[in-house]
């Protein structure tokens, strides 16, 4: 069987992290070869521009930043993605290039044009997006309980995490070919099976 890519799309306490772990957890069970990854990141230079991205040491341009986010995909898909897909691999990626859209274009006001063209130039598409929506509150309060050191994004205000949301909500209706957007409010259970239901469709 040929290989399958899959990203799992959501703003800040949308819980995709524990949603691949999840799916990567299922596709294993089923015998089927899965490689989970995750953006920024994913390569060893893509992991050097996530430090540089996260780390919020520099108050980027949204065109800067929008564009060093395209530096690590193109160095993840080139070193990671691709070639894992080629030995038939279905690859689990947590974030990818809508995830731009939402944070750069939707919240903080890059060209959406050109952030179009950018993801044109990539060359690759996912065979299924799956868009974890949370409300407003739910995420907040996800965040709150979240342990560790907050990143450069975690911590904008929550206007901005309200314009992440939408763009995500909006991204998934425009592609619905592509996209399946998943109520992610409930409990962790319910939120897996729903993913599998869609996940379903490529087996």
């Amino acid at each position: 069987m040929a290989g399958r890519f899959i990203t799992l799309e959501g703003g800040e306490g949308a819980g995709k992290t524990t949603q691949c772990a999840l799916l990567t957890e299922a596709l294993m069970t089923c015998h089927m070869p899965v490689l989970c990854t995750r953006e920024p990141g994913g390569a060893p230079g893509a992991e050097m521009l996530r430090g540089i991205l996260l780390a919020g040491s520099v108050d980027w341009a949204p065109q800067a930043e929008t564009l060093l986010h395209f530096a690590a995909r193109a160095e993840h898909v080139a070193k990671t993605i691709r070639p894992a897909l080629d030995e038939g691999n279905w690859v689990i990626c947590d974030r990818f290039y809508d995830s731009t859209m939402a944070y750069q274009g939707y919240g903080q006001g890059a060209d959406r044009d050109f952030i179009s063209e950018l993801i044109r130039l990539l060359g690759i598409k996912p065979d299924l997006t799956l868009v974890l929506d949370v409300p407003d509150p739910v995420a907040a309060k996800r965040m709150r309980h979240r342990g560790g050191d907050a990143d450069r994004y975690e911590k904008l205000d929550a206007p901005f995490h309200a314009r992440v949301r939408e763009g995500f909500r909006q991204i998934a209706a425009a592609e619905p070919e592509r996209c399946v957007l998943v109520d992610a409010s409930g409990e962790i259970e319910a939120v897996h099976a729903a993913i599998m239901e869609a996940v379903d469709r490529l087996l």
